[in-house]
């Protein structure tokens, strides 16, 4: 429309300019073929009044001015136009000033004559009549305008629909469609390959719809495990209830041997016993409490190692090189499944791969660095793979060996962190893989310090 009405101004100005020009001209023509006449007719002067819309012509040129037609006397006129000394933006102010102005009136034009007679064509005419030339023009200018616009404005539509209404659409009904059933890959919107924001904006969704399908996918897993899970540790709790009554039996055999065991024995039941009722907890919102005391570290270690059924002259030897003295300040029953968790992924690690030459050692060392406890376990496997140290402390996603759930480290790591410590993966320090582990002892002030 502003090019419209940029086109309009110029134009109406033209329109004007060229309406007075021909009334010029046919009244200059007819004074070249009257201007040897003394006297014109009345219906000749009635016809050539008629033809321009004048109500006088006359010729001026040589000094002298003819009268060549006139209808009657005519009034006041309002207004000179000089056709030989319009400029454009006279034209344009003129021209506006002729359709914005009121009341009727004359308006006299001069003009170069034609047909070689030189001087001046000089008619009078009544402005209405100019000015509803002039809205007539401007009619039908407006009226080409509304069908430019209607046409302009009927292409951009079905251009816009075409190039975003309609993706905009389809992106929305995928997102409806996914939202029915999230986990259904199917259900991922296909990008259509354009290459600009809307296809990025398509390719951008189908990756975001990817992910939170996967995502949905693990979270079901998950969830199915954990059920899994409980009904596995509801029937485990039975048995090893019934374990515990079998071991408590063996305590009354006088045999030396089994007098020795069977208090280990029951002690390892009771500790799956206490494991059992804390999977439930693993991974829930509050955590057990911790029991923090004051525990000797060199017999924790050892529990470890009779547990895992480690010595020096195994097949995995099993090397404690924790100072008798020393003291961390820990829960007693988790910073042993911090310890076994480790050391027992060391030896399946170990005994997986090689035969009898290869030597296969794990060492347990500690020290204390002013009020932090640094453990150290290393072993003399195969290593970790590169490609699981990124997220080596996640849930099932750490296990390299067969049958594993890889949730040994992720449940490491989360009870060192409610010690407020932290583990590691040292590298480049000797074969096989080595964990450092950071305990600190709580602050003075902590409630729970016995």
């Amino acid at each position: 429309m502003l090019s419209e009405v940029l086109i309009f101004v110029p134009s109406v100005a033209n329109f004007r300019n060229t309406w007075l020009n021909d009334k010029l001209t046919i009244a200059g023509v007819a004074a070249s073929v009257l201007v040897e006449v003394d006297m014109v007719a009345p219906e000749v002067q009635a016809e050539l009044l008629r033809a321009t819309g004048a109500v006088a012509i006359a010729l001026d040129g040589g000094g002298r001015r003819r009268l060549i037609a006139m209808s009657e006397a005519p009034g006041e006129v309002r207004r000179l136009i000089d056709m030989g000394q319009m400029t454009p933006a006279r034209a344009i102010a003129e021209s506006f000033r002729t359709l914005l102005g009121g009341g009727g009136g004359l308006v006299r034009v001069v003009g170069p004559a034609q047909m070689g007679l030189g001087g001046r064509v000089d008619i009078v005419l009544p402005l209405d009549l100019l000015r509803d030339a002039m809205l007539a023009f401007s009619v039908r200018i407006l009226a080409l305008s509304l069908v430019i616009s209607v046409i302009t404005a009927t292409l951009v539509y079905l251009s816009l629909r075409w190039l975003l209404v309609r993706p905009m659409q389809r992106l929305t009904r995928s997102m409806a469609r996914f939202q029915e059933q999230p986990e259904d890959v199917a259900r991922v919107i296909a990008p259509s390959g354009r290459a600009d924001e809307m296809g990025d904006a398509e390719r951008r969704l189908a990756e975001m719809q990817r992910t939170l399908a996967g995502t949905l996918q693990h979270q079901k897993r998950l969830a199915d495990l954990g059920l899994a899970v409980s009904k596995i540790n509801h029937d485990l709790r039975n048995l090893l209830a019934a374990a515990q009554l079998f071991s408590e039996r063996l305590e009354q055999v006088a045999d030396p041997t089994v007098q020795r065991l069977a208090p280990k024995i029951i002690a390892t039941l009771d500790r799956a016993v206490a494991y059992t009722r804390s999977v439930l907890a693993y991974g829930s919102a509050r955590e057990a409490p911790l029991k923090r005391r004051l525990v000797r570290l060199a017999m924790v270690v050892g529990d470890v190692r009779e547990v895992l059924h480690l010595s020096t002259g195994d097949a995995v030897s099993f090397e404690n090189r924790v100072p008798d003295g020393m003291e961390i300040d820990a829960d007693p029953e988790q910073i042993f499944r911090i310890l076994m968790n480790l050391c027992r992924n060391a030896a399946q690690a170990m005994t997986a791969n090689g035969g009898p030459e290869v030597v296969r050692r794990i060492t347990v060392e500690a020290a204390r660095a002013g009020d932090v406890v640094e453990i150290r376990i290393k072993d003399t496997g195969p290593g970790i793979p590169p490609v699981l140290r990124g997220k080596l402390f996640q849930p099932f996603q750490s296990s390299a060996k067969s049958g594993g759930t890889g949730l040994g480290l992720a449940i490491t790591a989360e009870l060192v962190r409610a010690h407020g410590g932290s583990i590691r993966l040292v590298e480049g320090e000797g074969p096989g893989a080595q964990f450092e582990i950071r305990i600190p002892d709580r602050e003075q002030g902590d409630a729970r310090k016995p």
